[in-house]
């Protein structure tokens, strides 16, 4: 019996053409720790792998050498003994002539996991690796490798931005992100967990889309008893994950936690001056690899404002676990039963559990434009805020801007009820769209666009104001269908 892999359909399209593929591939895969990336990989090219190694954290190079050497032992030579290589350089050249009675016959897959920490001191693995890539490897059209790693950092830098022997080699890159809420709903219910659409997303903004952490979930509880579970009590798995996880991701973490921090107090986000500021951060590139890293990570996302350029970019955390431990976890580690069922209950959580909805709004803009039916039409996302300060703030959740002349002013509400629109509410939504025409200067149609948890009940304030209703519903949608 085949194991069944949840979504990841783009990733799989990924992997089909390298099979098919006629000539050598070099491929990076990384995201952050829990998100799936072994398992991906080990599952769906389980018939096609002719070598696997995972790399062993903090040893010697002469332990990781020994097994590496009984690995290419067990796999080839039928667990005869075979003399430890002395270096990589060797270690290579023996994997190299294992592999070369298999290509003759069919695609080989070599995946390389935890591929950061076979870069021991003093190892001289990655110039070995280099070498071996570039003078053997690339040349073999039934050889397909895989680099992995959750240390994004050192992936980022040493491999798909290397400078050196492995510059421009890599010819692709998937970068593993949490599952949506559509991959969420269906890897829950393939563990029997049944909850309705809103329990789940209360689930996601606490824990995220992270498959690791999903698989803690137990059938038969509510979100607010799973994530007591699993966040509140000293023995849940998510209780130590917030320092455990930038540690194994990052080198020196605690500059990639401090902007996490003041990106978490800030819902509306910063640029890159902001940033820097109050982070106190150096100008130059050092900022742009923190950003870029932390990017492809997962957990913060760049929006281009309305109208400017990438250069004016604002970053906003969008890790959902992240938020929910600086918002709840941090202050409350008694590790008492019955925390969260009381954080729960307060206006705090209800206050928060609406930037939270934003925030995953935000990560399924490609669910509301499928929802919307422009998915054909290209379109931008932005962020807006006001920059009159005798406008009060006014600020815009989501903008959809659309090459067919038009705008989608999104406006996002978490209820655990229908949202009913009253008099005061429509006033400033109207006066939010004034606003916005006026200080923009767009010719565009404006449509004003609810996404709310359940269908809006229409009344008289809704009628006329409110173009489009996106519900919950339509954010659990598989993207494409």
């Amino acid at each position: 019996m085949e194991v069944e892999i949840i979504g990841r359909e783009a990733e799989k399209a990924v992997l089909d053409e390298l099979l098919i593929a006629k000539t050598a591939h070099l491929v990076a895969v990384y995201g952050r720790r829990r998100v799936g990336k072994t398992y991906l990989i080990r599952t769906y090219l389980k018939k096609h792998l002719s070598f696997e190694y995972s790399g062993l954290h903090d040893v010697t190079t002469e332990i990781q050498l020994e097994k590496f050497g009984k690995k290419i032992s067990e796999t080839f030579n039928n667990n005869l003994p075979t003399a430890v290589p002395t270096n990589w350089f060797d270690a290579l050249d023996i994997l190299k002539l294992s592999l070369q009675k298999k290509l003759r016959k069919k695609k080989a897959v070599v995946f390389l996991d935890e591929f950061p920490w076979m870069q021991t001191h003093g190892s001289n693995f990655l110039a070995a690796f280099e070498n071996f890539w570039n003078t053997w490897a690339s040349l073999q059209n039934n050889l397909i490798i895989i680099l992995c790693g959750s240390a994004a950092s050192w992936m980022i830098k040493n491999v798909v931005r290397n400078r050196g022997g492995l510059h421009n080699r890599i010819t692709q890159k998937i970068a593993l992100q949490p599952f949506t809420l559509y991959e969420t709903a269906a890897y829950l219910k393939s563990k029997k967990v049944q909850l309705n659409h809103y329990q789940i997303t209360q689930i996601y903004m606490a824990m995220g889309g992270i498959p690791h952490y999903l698989s803690r979930i137990q059938p038969g509880q509510s979100a607010a008893q799973i994530i007591q579970a699993n966040c509140f009590e000293k023995t849940g798995a998510l209780y130590n994950e917030f320092a455990d996880l930038f540690y194994s991701l990052f080198e020196k973490p605690e500059r990639y936690i401090s902007i996490i921090r003041v990106l978490a107090n800030k819902p509306m986000g910063l640029n890159r001056t902001q940033l820097i500021t109050a982070c106190k951060l150096k100008s130059g590139g050092s900022t742009s690899a923190f950003l870029d890293e932390l990017t492809a990570s997962g957990f913060i996302t760049a929006y281009i404002p309305l109208g400017k350029q990438t250069k004016n970019s604002i970053y906003k955390l969008t890790d959902a676990f992240s938020l929910f431990y600086l918002k709840f976890m941090e202050g409350n580690r008694t590790g008492e039963k019955g925390t969260w069922l009381k954080l729960s209950n307060t206006q705090t959580w209800k206050s928060w559990s609406g930037l939270a909805f934003e925030t995953v709004c935000l990560l399924h803009t490609e669910a509301i434009k499928q929802a919307l039916g422009i998915t054909g039409i290209y379109s931008d996302t932005a962020i807006w805020k006001s920059t009159n300060q005798a406008s009060s703030g006014a600020q815009i959740d989501l903008i959809i801007n659309r090459s067919d002349n038009c705008i989608n002013l999104c406006e996002i509400k978490f209820y655990e009820n229908s949202f009913l629109l009253d008099k005061k509410y429509a006033a400033q939504l109207q006066n939010k769209k004034d606003i916005f025409k006026q200080e923009t200067k767009t010719k565009k149609q404006l449509f004003i666009t609810m996404v709310t948890t359940y269908p809006m009940d229409k009344n008289i304030n809704s009628i006329g104001l409110v173009d489009n209703n996106i519900t919950l519903d339509k954010l659990f949608t598989k993207i494409g269908l």
